[in-house]
């Protein structure tokens, strides 16, 4: 017989088994951007950035043709991460790029976590050499965007099909907290989420500011 016991599911996240990398967060390569509103994109950018420095997450920061073409990564992102190195490149593939795979295999996580511009190419091309090469990829597909809707729909479902996992930025915050009880990051999480959460960030301002309420207390 069956039995549940206390266990989270190996599925789900953890801040000790991934990298996150972020891909091309950059204005030329935003522009063209038609998926989602760029307001949308640069706050999920910037929570997920959060996100990732609050529980310690390695993370690479990547850009394609910076000072030629593309231009600087998101100031959203960059403010998060001022003394690291951005690793710029001329593949539009991150995973062909030998500093990149470098900080990859330094680093020695068996999951990847993307997030970037644009999903059919920046995003999809890297998921599925990971996949390929026996890596676990997550993709952040709200954290991304494309050229068209379909561009981007039918680049989650490629990578989907090829074995990654789809989730997006409130959840990787979530799922990486799971549990109020959990204080040495329960204010930086809730803070987060009142900045970039939209509704469920208002809540948590509201309840706070009105009668002093606390998750899981």
């Amino acid at each position: 017989m069956t039995k549940a016991t206390v266990t989270p599911s190996r599925n789900l996240l953890t801040p000790n088994d991934h990298t996150l990398i972020m891909i091309d967060f950059q204005s030329q390569m935003a522009f063209a951007i038609k998926s989602i509103d760029l307001i949308s994109l640069r706050n999920n950018a910037a929570l997920v950035a959060k996100a990732a420095k609050t529980f310690k997450v390695p993370t690479i920061l990547t850009t394609v043709a910076e000072k030629s073409f593309s231009g600087p990564m998101f100031a959203e992102i960059r403010d998060v991460y001022r003394e690291q190195t951005v690793f710029d490149r001329t593949s539009m593939n991150a995973w062909e790029d030998d500093k990149v795979v470098a900080e990859i295999n330094r680093i020695n996580r068996s999951r990847i976590v993307l997030a970037g511009l644009w999903t059919s190419v920046c995003i999809s091309d890297p998921a599925l050499c990971a996949i390929e090469q026996g890596f676990e990829v997550y993709v952040l597909t709200d954290a991304c965007g494309d050229v068209t809707t379909e561009a981007h729909e039918m680049a989650v479902q490629r990578m989907v099909q090829a074995g990654a996992r789809p989730l997006t930025s409130l959840t990787y915050l979530l799922e990486l907290q799971r549990d109020w009880a959990r204080g040495d990051t329960y204010e930086a999480t809730t803070t987060i989420a009142k900045e970039h959460g939209g509704g469920y960030g208002l809540g948590i301002a509201y309840a706070k500011a009105m009668f002093g309420g606390k998750e899981g207390h």
